[in-house]
């Protein structure tokens, strides 16, 4: 069910991105459209957040895990 609730976060998330890209955002619907971006993102961040506690998982050392890869890959050198 984590999968799948994730992947629609994403289809959403492409759908409002591909908008822009396309041109059909401007004026008016930008700032429509950033809320929407924002509130995407919030979801795939509190459902994580919920998922990892579901899991049983302490979310504390689930986030020191991520800050340390996240910091071992930037200061690898690798391109992003």
């Amino acid at each position: 069910m984590i999968l799948v609730r994730l992947v629609v976060s994403v289809g959403d998330i492409a759908r409002l991105t591909r908008d822009v890209w396309c041109g059909e955002i401007n004026g008016e619907d930008h700032e429509r459209w950033r809320r929407e971006i924002k509130k995407e993102l919030g979801n795939i961040i509190f459902s994580t957040i919920r998922w990892v506690d579901d899991l049983g998982l302490d979310v504390l050392e689930c986030l020191d895990l991520a800050i340390e890869a996240q910091e071992k890959f930037a200061n690898s050198g690798r391109p992003r």
